[in-house]
């Protein structure tokens, strides 16, 4: 416990000091009593499963929660309490006192400006010239570690790789140097070897100006090496808040000891089983196009040719970090883009089938997104976007509507979700969602492409535990693409570990622990250990 000197010399140095927060909608409290004091320099760490409150805490202090909720309490910035403040007035205190990196750049990037302007904005509404607006987001660039900053002022976000995006936002947030910097989830959709750099970045970078940090996130491991306060959040509350190495050496709270438990169980043994999935000399390339004409000039290449062959019920992860050729495997295999090689599912060679006929194979592949909210259509609901597969099938509504019902219990949500929307759902309820709309085709082979990135701990052992549940019932088996190699030991019987869209190596997922055969590999597998 803290001493009265203490709170009060914390008090004295703290430049954000809330108190009594509380979030309220029509129906139920979000937020409840949240008090907190942070001091210049310090970076305070809220962790906690989805849903329970972080991210909208953060939000509120900056006045930018949805009218229809409501908030009281104090939140003193230098002694002036945000909470009382116009938009006006707020819009003069971000960016400039207190800046936020948000979880998702693809999201948070405008996808029709250039770099130039997405990091020059707030500059150039301040009244700063072109030109000098050029040269601090070049240095900006420069200090989040951006190579060749002159030749990506050009480019549009979707031209960026994942680090790069990340990258750009928080040198966006650093234009006009706050005080403050609040940083949602920043890693989680990075490799671990990305995280690293990511974070080590923004501590140099908070140390060389002064800042302090709120660092929001779900991974422990994270918040153990970069934070100095910690405060758990659950259902709204904070069940327990001190300085790190209390919180982790000698947790309070069961549900502090549950968030830390990073134990995910085992992956199912598997005998001998007929290969359901044969991949023989698949590549993936883009054409690279120049000139008037759009004529192809040259390849870019994503995945070198490879061969692996996945049986029936069993499990492989395929691992390597961001631009790897991870994903573009995926796709390739799930026929959304174009490959070289053969792709036999049940001896049938995909890439030899036009859309016409491989339509009706399509219900034997499917594919789940990293981010259901991006892949669940808004405007569907959840009985809607579980049902539309079935609209090829002769069913009758009945059947359909049992089918659904079934889907729902399989992913361990209660039927009377059917008529909720995407943005009426925690992350993991949507992940869920996004499941059972692929398995009620009853697939032969489920592609997953990091399934359980934006997840917290908790909802990840649920969701790993879950996957292995219907593994064992239905023989289904699964391609399964993670940077997170503790998920990926709890699920998979074999590993492939791509890099620089090349396979590094191939074993067993035992001997790929115990004893793997590339530098690169033990890179991996050191980066994720807690």
């Amino acid at each position: 416990m803290h001493s009265i000197q203490d709170v009060n010399k914390t008090q004295t140095n703290s430049i954000l000091s809330v108190q009594q927060l509380s979030i309220h909608n029509e129906a139920q409290p979000l937020v409840q009593q949240l008090s907190f004091e942070l001091a210049a320099g310090e970076t305070l760490a809220i962790v906690g499963e989805s849903g329970s409150g972080k991210s909208i805490s953060s939000l509120a202090v900056l006045g930018l929660l949805p009218k229809n909720l409501r908030v009281a309490g104090q939140v003193q910035l230098n002694g002036q309490n945000l909470l009382s403040m116009s938009q006006t007035q707020l819009r003069g205190i971000r960016g400039d006192k207190i800046a936020m990196i948000f979880q998702e750049p693809m999201t948070a990037l405008n996808p029709l400006h250039r770099v130039e302007k997405i990091i020059g904005e707030s500059l150039l509404l301040r009244g700063w010239s072109k030109a000098k607006t050029r040269e601090r987001v070049i240095g900006l660039l420069n200090d989040v570690g951006i190579s060749e900053p002159e030749e990506k002022l050009k480019r549009y976000p979707h031209e960026l790789s994942g680090g790069q995006r990340q990258r750009v936002m928080i040198a966006m947030a650093l234009a006009l140097d706050p005080d403050i910097l609040i940083a949602d989830e920043p890693t989680t959709a990075l490799d671990v070897t990305l995280q690293a750099q990511i974070l080590n970045l923004l501590k140099e970078l908070q140390q060389s100006r002064k800042m302090a940090m709120i660092l929001i996130s779900h991974d422990l491991n994270l918040v153990r090496k970069y934070a100095d306060q910690v405060i758990v959040m659950h259902q709204g509350q904070a069940v327990e808040q001190g300085a790190v190495e209390q919180i982790f050496n000698a947790p309070a709270q069961d549900y502090t000891k549950d968030l830390l438990n990073h134990d995910f169980g085992e992956a199912l043994m598997l005998d001998p089983q007929p290969a359901v999935l044969e991949l023989s000399n698949v590549g993936v390339k883009f054409p690279i196009k120049q000139g008037l004409l759009n004529r192809v000039k040259d390849y870019f290449v994503a995945v070198e040719p490879l061969s692996m062959a996945l049986q029936q019920g069993q499990s492989i992860g395929i691992v390597g970090e961001s631009g790897s050729g991870k994903s573009s495997l995926a796709l390739a295999v799930s026929r959304l883009i174009e490959s070289e090689g053969q792709i036999l599912l049940q001896g049938q060679d995909l890439n030899q089938l036009n859309e016409k006929k491989l339509r009706p194979l399509r219900s034997d592949f499917q594919i789940v997104f990293q981010d259901p909210f991006s892949s669940l259509n808004p405007r569907l609901n959840v009985e809607q976007t579980i049902g539309e597969g079935l609209a090829l099938k002769k069913l009758s509504s009945d059947q359909i509507h049992a089918k659904i019902d079934d889907a729902l219990q399989q992913v361990e949500l209660p039927v009377s979700f059917k008529q909720r929307y995407p943005h009426e759902l925690s992350g993991g309820q949507r992940q869920r969602v996004a499941l059972a709309r692929a398995l009620i085709l009853q697939p032969k082979v489920l592609i997953m492409d990091e399934p359980t990135s934006a997840l917290d701990r908790t909802t990840q052992r649920a969701i790993v535990k879950l996957l292995r549940r219907l593994q064992q019932q239905t023989g289904m088996s699964y391609l399964f693409i993670s940077h997170d190699l503790q998920v990926v030991k709890a699920l998979c019987q074999k590993v492939l570990v791509l890099r620089h869209a090349q396979v590094v190596e191939f074993q067993d997922t035992d001997q790929l622990f115990a004893h793997p055969q590339a530098e690169y590999t033990q890179k991996l597998i050191e980066a994720s250990q807690y």
